[in-house]
């Protein structure tokens, strides 16, 4: 029976074709799923064999903790060069979504106070 091994939703693209390319050098027998046309089923890599389990949950926390670790000094060596993006650059870049994205946060929390008050609370 095939069993879940690593949940893709939310995973860069970078990270799971690591993951495959992992599997495959280890002779790690899996196949994958998508998310299908409306997003809903589970975009994950699945064990055909579970005897393979234990070996791939292993090379899985390895990897894990290297990638961990390889991203978290790339982030800090951005941050000491000063080019790690900040709130104020993700506005500049686009402040027309970013303004949409507040308008939008506003509505809602004006909606969920005026609900609020209006039951008496």
């Amino acid at each position: 029976m095939a069993v879940l091994l690593f949940n893709l939703r939310g995973v860069p693209e970078d990270e799971a074709y690591e993951v495959r390319d992992l599997l495959n050098h280890h002779e790690i027998d899996f196949y994958e799923t998508s998310a299908g046309n409306w997003g809903f089923s589970l975009p994950a890599l699945w064990l055909r064999d579970e005897s393979q389990l234990n070996d791939a949950q292993q090379l899985l926390e390895n990897y894990q903790q290297y990638r961990y670790t390889s991203q978290r000094e790339a982030y800090l060596k951005l941050k000491a060069a000063g080019e790690h993006k900040t709130l104020f650059q993700s506005f500049l870049e686009n402040p027309m979504s970013f303004a949409l994205y507040l308008a939008a946060m506003g509505l809602v929390i004006y909606i969920s106070i005026k609900v609020l008050f209006e039951f008496g609370l």
